[in-house]
């Protein structure tokens, strides 16, 4: 009988256990070569050559001479890698330097003494190291605050910034779950830290470090069967005491609502893991997709101890680059698992459920050595069941949710996209139609809360730019978003408001407006609004009579944002933030959670309503006009809709778990109303702009799809659309 060569053997019998072991066995062989500077457990690597999918055999794998070194980058997991141990090293040695420095040289197997053979698999990396990125650029809503928000802490005169990660319970209270490095501890009864959030890029404190943290615990403290003496399990997470709940939702922001955890411990961690696909969303970097590339990654070694991340987040095969960045550290990651779940008509359907299973606490930049592939970038993470159970908490995955996945901005892509549907000149709505994505967001997008998370430096839909992008860069453009309308003045304006003096179309008029300011000492907080229609609307005429279309439509989809504004109750009205500290958030309860919470409701009860309405017709003319067929929608808007109404409603709903509902009830209708006038608005300055411009004369060739960094360039030069204050005497000229 021919004996079997040893090699030959099935190496995918191997299990964590006996990896760990071989790891242990041959940590200080390994740790004492000159050039490996990190080990994991995971499967063999290969490179991306056509051939890659044929199976081998661990006995078959032989040097090369002059072989390009293997990196993360250029080798991937295919179905037949068996498991081994990653060893990573910082300089490739070929045949001829393995020769001169046998010493240097990695084994391929490492051998235990009971005869079990681990193979390993080694990697060139170079790591990069970077400055936390600075986040007051980001925009994030102003309403509600959830997983995926920045949180910054001041540390001996530093900020330290990191994403929060999740919502948990101990049982009594609610906490957010982050990083320990950002959240400090709160030592010997000291006072404990404040923590606050960016929200339109501006500081505001959400609550206090917790005296609950973890650091670092002995790797066998935390994975009491598997070998490990000499490791530190690196944990890193803290607790931020929530100042206030009712201004928080466990939804994750651009992920949305999440699934329970995934349980993870000794007796089911397996490879398997390996190659599982993943995302999360950071506030530094916005969504972000992977895959797990190895288990237990020993990242560094200090004083004879060695420090191990459970997770090794890579980038996913065939998607784009993972790129993380320091400020993503508190990012949770998540698995997708298809349920079948019941519908309401008692059908069987398949539905992903986002399940959270690792919270990051660091991350790598490794080079690519041949300088082809670049750079790539990597998480680090520890499972989050672990977190749980070290800190005896629960995930609360049910607080204020069914918000859309990036909640607070229907209202304004709604009304921009149904307006562009509403045009009936034939040129201005192929031009309207070609652009759609770079103005708004389609119906179904809407609904699925599929709107991306947004900051300065990617494209911004142009409907909401004074918003997310505007209300930072432009301080001056923040009165320009609305217009106490119903305020009553004094002296020679006494009792009466802007609503009755501009029946008289004279009083349209800037001097007029900061004159009945000035009677009221109000010095800063001027709302502008229909004059910036009006002096956008001029523009818009402009660049259509030199057949500027690109900055046409920059300024039309920008306009359709402050449109947007004027059909919005609160946004006429001295009563936008409630008569009293009890009423300061129905604001954003009305204009963003309710909106979120019914948007299929809000949306086809629009489309129903300008199914019956007559298309939108010439009826403006100069930018006067535009300024006063605006305040008239303000002014049908208060009507249809008294702001003090919808404060008798949110104070009137129901506490019990039902006030949703019954506020939108009570407003919901009238509601649906005012988005539709607004719809109606848009396009008809639109069209009226386009008629006054004699856009028609314009070439077909200029009506296809325009370039988004043209368009994008257009909206960051402050000098486009410039943004002026009420007393600013360019307003006036710019009319």
């Amino acid at each position: 009988m021919t004996e079997i060569f040893p090699l030959k053997r099935d190496f995918n019998s191997l299990s964590i256990l006996d990896l760990l072991e071989a790891r242990e066995q041959y940590h200080v062989h390994l740790t004492n070569k000159e050039n490996v500077v990190a080990t994991a457990i995971g499967r063999y690597r290969v490179r991306n050559t056509p051939d890659k999918d044929t199976p081998r055999m661990a006995s078959d794998i032989r040097y090369i001479q002059e072989s390009e070194p293997k990196t993360l980058q250029n080798t991937s997991i295919v179905k037949w890698s068996w498991p081994c141990i990653l060893i990573f090293v910082n300089q490739w040695l070929t045949i001829d330097q393995m020769k001169d420095r046998p010493d240097a040289a990695v084994p391929r197997f490492l051998y235990l003494a009971d005869g079990r053979m681990v193979p390993t698999c080694v990697l060139l990396v170079t790591k990069k190291q970077e400055a936390p990125p600075p986040l007051t650029r980001l925009n994030f809503p102003n309403e509600l605050v959830g997983g995926g928000f920045p949180i910054v802490t001041d540390v001996q005169g530093q900020q330290h910034i990191s994403s929060i990660g999740c919502l948990v319970t101990d049982g009594d209270s609610t906490y957010a779950l982050t990083n320990k490095h950002v959240t400090g501890e709160v030592i010997n009864g000291g006072t404990p830290r404040d923590v606050f959030t960016f929200v339109n890029g501006k500081r505001l404190k959400i609550g206090n470090t917790h005296y609950k943290q973890l650091g670092k615990k002995p790797f066998t403290d935390v994975y009491k069967i598997w070998s490990g003496s000499r490791s530190y399990s690196t944990l890193d997470a803290g607790l931020i005491h929530i100042e206030d709940i009712s201004y928080w939702t466990a939804q994750v922001y651009g992920i949305g609502e999440i699934g329970d955890i995934v349980d993870l411990h000794t007796g089911n961690i397996s490879l398997d893991l390996i190659g599982v696909p993943v995302h999360a969303f950071g506030c530094a970097s916005g969504e972000m997709v992977g895959e797990i590339q190895a288990l237990f990654y020993r990242y560094k070694s200090v004083g004879g101890f060695d420090y191990v991340s459970d997770l090794l987040i890579g980038p996913r095969e065939n998607a784009p680059p993972l790129k993380t960045q320091p400020g993503d550290s508190g990012t949770i990651w998540f698995y997708s698992q298809t349920r079948s779940v019941g519908n309401r008509y008692n059908m069987k359907e398949s539905v992903n459920v986002l399940r959270p299973l690792a919270l990051q606490w660091g991350g790598h930049k490794f080079i690519d050595s041949s300088g082809i592939e670049g750079e790539s970038s990597y998480a680090l993470a520890t499972f989050l069941s672990t977190i749980c159970h070290q800190l005896d908490v629960d995930i609360l995955p049910s607080w204020n949710i069914g918000l859309s996945q990036y909640w607070g901005k229907l209202g304004h892509y709604k009304i921009a996209a149904k307006a562009s549907e509403l045009i009936s000149n034939l040129k201005l709505k192929l031009l309207m139609k070609n652009n759609l994505d770079a103005i708004s967001f389609d119906d179904k997008s809407l609904t699925n809360g599929e709107l991306r998370r947004i900051d300065s430096d990617q494209f911004v839909p142009l409907a909401d730019v004074p918003d997310l992008v505007w209300r930072t860069s432009r301080k001056k453009d923040e009165a320009n978003h609305y217009a106490n309308m119903d305020e009553e003045g004094k002296g020679d304006f006494q009792r009466k408001t802007l609503f009755q003096l501009t029946k008289n179309p004279k009083n349209v008029s800037i001097p007029v407006w900061n004159r009945f300011h000035d009677s009221i000492n109000t010095n800063f907080k001027r709302g502008a609004l229909p004059f910036r229609v009006g002096q956008i609307y001029k523009e818009m005429v402009k660049f259509l009579r030199r057949s500027d279309i690109t900055s046409f439509l920059c300024a039309a989809g920008i306009l359709a944002h402050y449109v947007g504004d004027a059909c919005q109750p609160f946004h006429a009205s001295y009563l936008h933030h409630g008569r009293n500290k009890e009423e300061a958030r129905v604001h954003s309860y009305y204009e963003t959670q309710m909106l979120d919470r019914f948007s299929t409701e809000v949306m086809v009860g629009v489309n129903a309503k300008l199914k019956r309405s007559s298309k939108p017709v010439f009826k403006v003319r100069g930018g006067l006009q535009a300024a006063i067929s605006v305040i008239n929608l303000m002014r049908s808007t208060a009507k249809k809709l008294p702001p003090l109404d919808i404060i008798t409603a949110y104070n009137d709903s129901d506490e019990n778990g039902h006030r949703m509902k019954d506020f939108f009830d009570m407003v919901g209708d009238n509601t649906i109303s005012c988005i539709a006038d607004g719809c109606l608005q848009v396009a008809s300055i639109w069209q009226s702009a386009w008629h006054e411009g004699n856009g028609n004369k314009v070439s077909n060739i200029k009506l296809g799809r325009i370039d988004r960094d043209d368009l994008k360039n257009l909206y960051d030069d402050k000098q486009f659309l410039e943004s002026f204050r009420l007393q600013d005497p360019e307003f006036l000229a710019a009319l």
